[in-house]
């Protein structure tokens, strides 16, 4: 399914420069993941202490887009520069489900939104990545598919933010979308799940044929002697 995943290539190459002036600068991977983490925190903190204000919901797409680019480079650092690591990649994948929950779950104190939708909805966008994850362990590849991975959550909840921020009424329409997020975020799950079996099956060899059973070899004689 389509996904805002689809346009990281072309995201990396914008910021390709910037990554290369961070690796000259000494800036690892793990530093940048880490950052990008404490951004979230952050964020979501001041969220949380002005729950009833309008003007720091205007915050969360810029910090979203921040998050997303922070995600690029500290990916490209790790493949492009050498810093690949296991503590990497634990930071990488648990840094994602935190920064999710530290970002969306404020979002349950503002009034007029559904609090229960946004739990359900962090957590279920902590399965998604959890699903990701263990496609690996069963043997498929890292799966991202969509349709409301990590840069589909970003884009929509930001632009959810950004008109609460500027004025909009919650009612009818907020329920209307954050609905649609669950039913995406359950859509990716089992998305996820059904590629990485999928792969796996394509992946597994066929059974061997095995030796002949004595009753196909006393076949095969019999054949033999009626065509000599």
């Amino acid at each position: 399914m389509a996904s805002v995943y689809d346009l990281k290539p072309a995201f990396q190459g914008l910021l390709r420069p910037l990554c290369r002036g961070l690796a000259r600068l000494g800036v690892t991977a793990n530093q940048v993941t880490v950052a990008a983490m404490l951004l979230s925190l952050a964020t979501g903190a001041f969220l949380a202490a002005r729950p009833g204000a309008r003007g720091p919901l205007l915050l969360v797409p810029a910090v979203l887009f921040v998050r997303m680019a922070l995600n690029a480079i500290d990916g490209m650092l790790a493949r492009e520069y050498g810093m690949k690591s296991a503590l990497g990649g634990l930071l990488n994948e648990l840094g994602d489900v935190v920064s999710d929950a530290a970002l969306y779950l404020p979002l349950a104190l503002v009034p007029g939104i559904e609090p229960w939708a946004i739990v359900v909805a962090v957590l279920l966008a902590a399965l998604t990545e959890m699903t990701g994850v263990v496609a690996v362990q069963i043997g498929a590849s890292r799966r991202y598919d969509g349709p409301m991975g990590k840069s589909d959550r970003a884009f929509v909840f930001g632009v959810l933010c950004l008109a609460l921020g500027v004025g909009a009424r919650t009612g009818w329409w907020t329920d209307f979308v954050l609905g649609a997020i669950l039913a995406a975020l359950v859509l990716t799950v089992l998305n996820r799940g059904r590629k990485a079996l999928r792969e796996v099956k394509a992946l597994t060899p066929g059974p061997s044929p095995g030796p002949p059973s004595p009753h196909t070899r006393e076949r095969g004689a019999r054949r033999r002697k009626v065509r000599g």
